[in-house]
């Protein structure tokens, strides 16, 4: 499955919900762990292509059938930008620079191929692995440099 991104904030919250709307059909709940931290890594990783490359984008999703208990979820984001994903040390004070931090907090594997004229960055989520906290517990609690930074509902 995938979805056509265009270079505009406004599509952060539309491939959101476009991949919520993916989940009922695969036989994650809305409700479970996993799918909480899949949204939130796909509003990350579209956020840092949209705000990061100014150019459309590609947002593809492996889901998992809803028979199949135990596979690994797969996200990935292609550009045409050659920019590569570069990871920052943000201040307690800064409003961004925590995107690539938080994916490799959450996700179980995540990397970068460069693709063509552009790249392609991609996370796994193993939905029977060891167990994981919410995203809503791990981004607010468990790692603290993200403390106190809000979500916008969409």
């Amino acid at each position: 499955m995938q979805l056509e991104i265009r270079p505009d904030p406004a599509e952060v919250g539309r491939a959101r919900r476009w991949a919520r709307s993916r989940l009922a059909g695969s036989g994650i709940a809305a409700d479970e762990s996993l799918a909480e931290t899949l949204i939130l890594l796909v509003s990350e990783l579209v956020t840092n292509a949209v705000v990061h490359t100014g150019c459309p984008a590609v947002l593809r999703l492996s889901l998992p059938g809803a028979a199949v208990e135990s596979a690994t979820v797969r996200l990935e984001v292609a550009d045409t930008s050659t920019r590569a994903p570069v990871p920052r040390c943000a201040d307690d004070d800064a409003t961004g620079g925590r995107g690539l931090a938080l994916v490799d907090g959450l996700a179980d594997r995540w990397g970068w191929t460069r693709e063509g004229a552009g790249k392609r960055i991609w996370c796994e989520l193993d939905r029977c692995g060891r167990p994981r906290e919410s995203a809503a517990v791990a981004y607010g609690g468990g790692l603290s440099a993200y403390e106190g930074l809000a979500f916008e509902a969409v």
